[in-house]
């Protein structure tokens, strides 16, 4: 099975409850509930200076009712009233008695039943907010068969009525309206939670919604072009989200073609592998017997030969590694880096008129892999060579060097030539196979395995610049890490 396959099965394999969200659960429903549950909060909110308020005024109303047929004794005798009337006053307003101050003068002027004693005191002109409420609580959830004592003025009068009657009927009368708030509170509740759905349903919860789908269409099928989201022309969170969500998805399908590329054509040189190297192998033996040819000619290209099919057998059996993106660790020795430059020279097709210069020192050593770092060097030269090769001016320069220097414990080796630099296609995707390639029909292989077996080393291949007429890559390695038991080994030893 393709490394692609995979990845499109590991994207379109999911668990069915976490595809499936029931009602229950959804966001509409939570929204739904949530937006009762606030609104219902805050009208318990208003509920309580509510509450206060109408307890104050059905008080305030009952003691101007007592007011009024005070003035109207005052005016004339209490006596003048029969006890039947007396009783049909206070039944009215649902008192026991009504009394009038005036000038610090107390004068009882209408009584039925005098309570032995008076539970609560409540001075209406002196109720404020927070008594107010308490109050209001306390009657609603603990009275009911207390006497109070409520007095106060009444509108613009010196005078001060009391008025003396049990908080049975007030406290019915805050039940009833308690319950017409709570009744009205639900339907506002339930009203405005329908509106604030409707509208967040529309703003956000239907393209959530879209983009969810979107999403797991696509992960069933992720080659497939038609089930990439297209996004709203929208300018708020909900738009940008679609327009990245519909960019990765483009990316993600362009990346899963590329590695179906990457892991088809590992599959097509697997199956070749195992003849190309019975082919090297055979050629290396028909190689060795070059050695026993005396000529001196023969015999100064022979070993270069060997060398170069020693090396391609190496490559041979590294492909499958490379099919499974695996490299080998780099096995590191001091390497001679200037005739490691000359097997590159020797191996590179140049045509006349392309210059090689190796500038490295002949002391200059690298810690580094030698097959690894040959890989490296020949892709870089072989890139510089062709892209020189296709300047046909006999006027123009075409050189390529090598030059090396060392920084402390790290080696720094640079690639330059003349050619006309890499154009900004390639350099925005410089180490990525199949699409950094700075020529028509190349496949960017050469800079992405480059890249890779230098980072192996622990270093990085980088490009320094690139302009016409000049481009420079350098490959920094930097030394191996001594261990301390090793130098501490090494230390003890005899010489």
């Amino acid at each position: 099975m393709s490394e692609a396959s995979q990845a499109g099965e590991g994207i379109g394999t999911a668990p069915a409850a976490v595809r499936s969200v029931p009602l229950s659960r959804g966001l509409s429903t939570k929204l739904l509930l949530l937006t009762i549950v606030f609104v219902l909060l805050a009208e318990v909110l208003i509920f309580l200076p509510w509450i206060a308020s109408y307890r104050l005024s059905w008080l305030k109303e009952r003691l101007s009712t007592a007011a009024a047929v005070s003035i109207v004794l005052v005016q004339g005798e209490s006596t003048s009233l029969s006890r039947a009337a007396q009783n049909d006053v206070l039944m009215a307003i649902g008192a026991k008695a009504i009394a009038v101050r005036d000038g610090g003068v107390s004068r009882l002027l209408v009584v039925a039943d005098m309570p032995p004693q008076v539970d609560e005191h409540i001075d209406l002109a002196s109720i404020g907010m927070i008594k107010g409420m308490t109050g209001a609580l306390d009657t609603l959830f603990f009275g009911g068969d207390r006497m109070l004592r409520v007095f106060g003025p009444v509108g613009d009068s010196d005078k001060e009525f009391e008025l003396i009657m049990p908080d049975y009927s007030l406290r019915k009368a805050m039940l009833i309206y308690s319950r017409n708030v709570a009744f009205v509170s639900l339907l506002i509740s339930l009203f405005t939670a329908m509106l604030v759905y409707a509208a967040i349903d529309l703003i956000m919860i239907g393209p959530i919604r879209t983009m969810t789908r979107s999403m797991l269409s696509f992960s069933e099928a992720p080659d497939d072009p038609g089930r990439i989201i297209h996004p709203a022309a929208r300018a708020d969170e909900i738009g940008v989200a679609e327009r990245e969500l519909s960019q990765m998805q483009e990316r993600l399908q362009k990346m899963l073609s590329e590695q179906k590329h990457l892991a088809d054509l590992g599959l097509a040189v697997s199956k070749i592998n195992h003849d190309m190297r019975n082919i090297l192998a055979s050629a290396q033996l028909i190689s060795d017997r070059l050695r026993q040819v005396r000529d001196p000619t023969v015999q100064a290209f022979a070993p270069k030969l060997l060398r170069a099919l020693d090396r391609a057998v190496s490559y041979s059996e590294g492909v499958l590694h490379y099919g499974r993106t695996q490299e080998p660790p780099p096995s590191r020795r001091r390497v001679r880096l200037r005739q490691l430059v000359e097997d590159v020279h020797g191996l590179l097709d140049i045509e006349e008129g392309i210059e090689f210069i190796n500038a490295v020192e002949t002391a200059f050593e690298v810690d580094a892999d030698s097959d690894q770092l040959f890989r490296v060097l020949t892709n870089l030269c072989r890139n510089s060579v062709q892209a020189m090769a296709a300047d046909t001016e006999s006027a123009v320069v075409r050189r390529l060097a090598v030059s090396a220097e060392r920084m402390g414990s790290v080696s720094r080796i640079a690639v330059s030539d003349t050619g006309p630099g890499l154009p900004p296609k390639a350099r925005e995707n410089l180490f990525a196979a199949f699409r950094g390639s700075a020529r028509s029909g190349g496949t960017g292989l050469g800079l992405a395995i480059a890249h890779e077996l230098i980072r192996a080393h622990g270093g990085n291949v980088e490009l320094v610049e690139s302009i016409g007429g000049r481009t420079t890559f350098a490959v920094t390695i930097p030394d191996q890490p001594v261990r301390l038991d090793q130098a501490r080994g090494s230390l003890r030893r005899p010489a």
